[in-house]
């Protein structure tokens, strides 16, 4: 198992979460921290703490995406562990996050089950995906012993806690360094999903991230340029020209939203990244719808219809947008034709499922 841990000045929470990761590793496991120029001496108290850990420090900052694809460069692992340094593993984790392939379960990829509020909440079971590419943390907020303990399909992984088989990290060529920071697991979940992989939660493994969404006050612009990039790389042909109008539509309110919550101007910038990335995003979707594996009908089912979300505000709770959303999606589907059957049973120990494409 090879532990990729991404730091920022993270002195106030790199202690506790190598303090609690440190004693699971077993002597052919490693540690790689890669520093993104931190000013705070994390690289000097993950030395101290982590004398055989290998430490990368990259200058000027080049991004969350960029610093995960360093570090997975120098993995040998046959498992790689993508860890937040804001987390602090539970006990069993290592022996939990292995599960899954050791199960042989064929998943392309998988996470553990995030908790808050020192683990009384959920921060994740699985992340969503709206079809017009608006994602969220599924459950958040949920009381933690509500979730199933079962083994399960998501919609995508949070790379708070992503675990993949490295053989599958090199087929993809890691993340986009382009999108610096957000929206990194959705799209390499749905890339993962178009070559016809399956991605799950092992909710055995526990995860507890001290997460503030407030901290990156330029998040709107990342967050919205990067669901650009995602739908042009990712959204099958057939799908992306049914969604068209829905995706226009969404763009109109979200420039209303923006106005009102005083982020417009990251909305225009936002779109402007998108605009002048253009050429780079149609080479970069030629090369991954050429390696899909899958219909158009089955990377559409793993999407909702849902506004779901509890923090998507009061329209989006409206019963008539609801609605209209659900509506408008259930026409697409129909179009599109049924999906084959699901993908995935959990096997006994020792079966392989082979997926349905």
């Amino acid at each position: 198992m090879s532990v990729v841990i991404v730091t920022l000045d993270e002195a106030e929470f790199i202690r506790s979460c190598l303090h609690a990761l440190l004693p699971q590793l077993g002597p052919e496991d490693e540690l790689i921290v890669v520093d993104n120029g931190s000013r705070d001496g994390t690289p000097e108290i993950v030395v101290a703490l982590a004398p055989d850990a290998t430490i990368l420090r990259l200058e000027g900052n080049p991004g969350y995406m960029a610093a995960c694809n360093a570090g997975a460069a120098v993995a040998t692992g046959d498992l790689l562990i993508l860890l937040n340094p804001d987390t602090t593993v539970a006990p069993a984790f290592a022996e939990a996050i292995r599960r899954p392939l050791a199960d042989g379960r064929g998943w392309a990829a998988w996470q553990a089950l995030l908790t808050q509020q020192g683990g009384r909440e959920v921060n994740t079971s699985g992340g969503i995906t709206h079809y017009t590419g608006i994602s969220w943390a599924g459950d958040v907020g949920r009381p933690a012993g509500e979730v199933s303990p079962e083994p399960r399909e998501v919609g995508f992984a949070s790379s708070a806690c992503l675990a993949l088989p490295r053989a599958r990290w090199e087929e993809l060529g890691g993340f986009p360094d382009e999108y610096f920071l957000y929206f990194d697991d959705v799209d390499i979940s749905l890339r993962l999903r178009l070559r016809g992989g399956v991605i799950g939660i092992e909710p055995a493994a526990v995860v507890e991230h001290h997460y503030d969404f407030s901290r990156r006050t330029f998040k709107w612009r990342m967050l919205e340029r990067n669901r650009w990039a995602t739908i042009i790389r990712t959204y099958p042909g057939p799908l992306l020209a049914l969604l068209a109008p829905a995706l226009l539509l969404t763009e109109l309110a979200l420039l209303v939203i923006a106005l009102a919550g005083g982020w417009a101007g990251q909305k225009l910038a936002a779109s402007l990244d998108v605009l002048r990335a253009l050429p780079r995003l149609l080479d970069e979707r030629r090369e991954i719808q050429a390696s899909s594996r899958v219909a158009p009908a089955a990377f559409a089912a793993r999407l909702t219809g849902e506004l779901s979300s509890p923090f998507l505000g009061p329209v989006a709770r409206s019963p008539l947008v609801r609605w209209g959303v659900r509506a408008y999606w259930a026409g697409v589907l129909a179009a599109l034709g049924p999906p084959p059957p699901a993908a995935w049973a959990r096997p006994r120990r020792g079966e392989v499922p082979t997926p349905s494409l």
